[in-house]
């Protein structure tokens, strides 16, 4: 961990990004991460809090409070911490998250997500994947979504799963209650782009922003399972990976999920999360070649409020 260090601006570097200049003079960090402790206010520029792609000047005085290193970047195994394993071999662990539990910690000191408590009990994920804080996790739902988590013990098996990710081979199947009557299944196409100017992320229609930024294209497909009073039970399949993508899509279709408010949902009392659980993955086993199905139970949270399946 970089603490109390403090360098100048160039001449030479006059016009260089706050977070450019940040990684160039510590490298032992990550641009993630110099990221991070700008957006924290743990690095001033001449005494003062600035956004990360601030330019700089020559003579700017640059003041970083901490600086967590990329070998700082590990979960902390969190013993005590209760994580529900539904299969593991070898090579992978599939846990069911539960909702309000983040996948992985945003920093070195936090110890409260799911792979807090997997590393505690398999501490070999600590050495897997590319970004260190993620230890080994093959993908990420968000905190409020409950279900199926995919995590490689090896770096073979990682590479592997996270190829068939990218190709598109494996399929998510997830399970979300949503407001109102839905008769009849149906595929949502659009185009996603991140809303500006949010402390929170949230994904909108690129058609309705002036400037979208990156725009992403997500395809979700869903089947009505059964009414639950007012709302419905859906199965959804997700055939791209573009962040909040069911969310989104659902509550631009008019159904938003139940209790997700950050979509437009009515506010449910009582309610952690909104009803949205990832409940299996196929794929090919990344050392067999054998086609695996994993798979969790329905979400016993799915009866809280009032609403029951």
């Amino acid at each position: 961990m970089l603490t109390d260090i403090e360098f100048d601006i160039t001449p030479e570097q006059a016009g260089i990004r706050l977070d450019n200049a940040l990684l160039a003079h510590c490298p032992s960090s990550s641009r993630a991460e110099c990221r991070r402790a700008i957006e924290h206010g743990r690095v001033l520029v001449n005494r003062h809090t600035c956004p990360k792609g601030a330019k700089l000047r020559p003579g700017d005085r640059i003041q970083v409070l901490r600086l967590d290193e990329t070998s700082d970047l590990r979960p902390t195994p969190n013993h005590d911490l209760p994580v529900r394993v539904v299969y593991e071999d070898e090579a992978l662990i599939a846990a069911d998250k539960p909702a309000g539990m983040p996948v992985q910690p945003l920093s070195g000191d936090e110890t409260g997500s799911l792979m807090n408590g997997l590393v505690a009990r398999f501490p070999e994920l600590a050495a897997v994947g590319d970004e260190p804080l993620m230890a080994g996790a093959l993908h990420r739902i968000d905190s409020g979504t409950s279900g199926l988590v995919l995590a490689a013990r090896t770096n073979a098996a990682f590479t592997e799963m996270r190829r068939q990710f990218a190709a598109r081979e494996v399929a998510k199947i997830y399970l979300a209650i949503v407001e109102g009557a839905v008769s009849k299944p149906g595929r949502l196409e659009h185009n996603l782009a991140h809303l500006p100017h949010r402390s929170a992320c949230k994904m909108a229609d690129a058609r309705m922003l002036s400037k979208p930024g990156r725009i992403f294209h997500a395809v979700t497909e869903f089947r009505p399972i059964r009414s639950v009073g007012s709302a419905t039970l859906l199965e959804v399949a997700i055939r791209t990976g573009v962040t909040h993508q069911i969310r989104a899509q659902l509550a631009l279709a008019g159904i938003p999920i139940i209790n997700d408010t950050l979509y437009g949902a009515k506010p449910v009392a009582g309610m952690t999360g909104h009803l949205l659980h990832a409940l299996s993955v196929e794929f090919k086993h990344p050392v067999s070649g054998v086609q695996c199905k994993i798979a969790t139970g329905f979400p016993e949270r799915f009866n809280l409020g009032g609403v029951s399946a």
